[in-house]
């Protein structure tokens, strides 16, 4: 069965996992996190919160690589029978999403832990609040990602 069969299991995959990973996205943010710091003195929620964005980031890596397939396929398949470009809106923003993990889990992360040990050029506020972006950007990424597969 080809993975972006109209009915086949890769269309199911593509409409199913945005909405999944947003679901995880919000879950965190908004309900993790938030009770995390809560419940724990500040060093140790922190702690916890970083390690569970880490699996966060691991999980849309995951993802990306899992859709970015799916949707390139499915706009190969379109772009062969006249109908649009070989670069999807759906992959733009599997694109867009994939940045948003890669900068702001592997690149702000090290410069993070360099500045709260007192080195680096940024401080841990402004590096944080970049990565709160980074993480709001993507949760809006996936979820037009989400609410395009439902439409279509």
């Amino acid at each position: 069965m080809s993975l972006a069969q109209p009915g086949g299991f890769g269309e199911r995959l593509r409409r199913l996992f945005p909405a999944l990973w947003l679901g995880v996205l919000l879950a965190i943010a908004l309900i993790a996190a938030p009770t995390l710091f809560a419940q724990l003195e500040r060093a140790a929620a922190g702690r916890v919160a970083g390690r569970l964005f880490a699996l966060e980031a691991q999980l849309s890596l995951a993802l990306c690589i899992a859709l970015g397939l799916i949707e390139r396929r499915r706009a190969s398949l379109r772009a062969a029978a006249g109908h649009g470009s070989r670069i999807s809106a759906e992959l733009l923003l599997v694109l867009g999403a994939l940045f948003c993990t890669v900068c702001g889990q592997f690149a702000l992360q090290p410069l993070m832990e360099a500045a709260r040990a007192g080195e680096g050029r940024w401080s841990f506020g402004v590096l944080h609040a970049v990565s709160v972006g980074f993480y709001g950007l993507k949760t809006l990424l996936v979820a037009a990602l989400a609410w395009r597969g439902a439409r279509s």
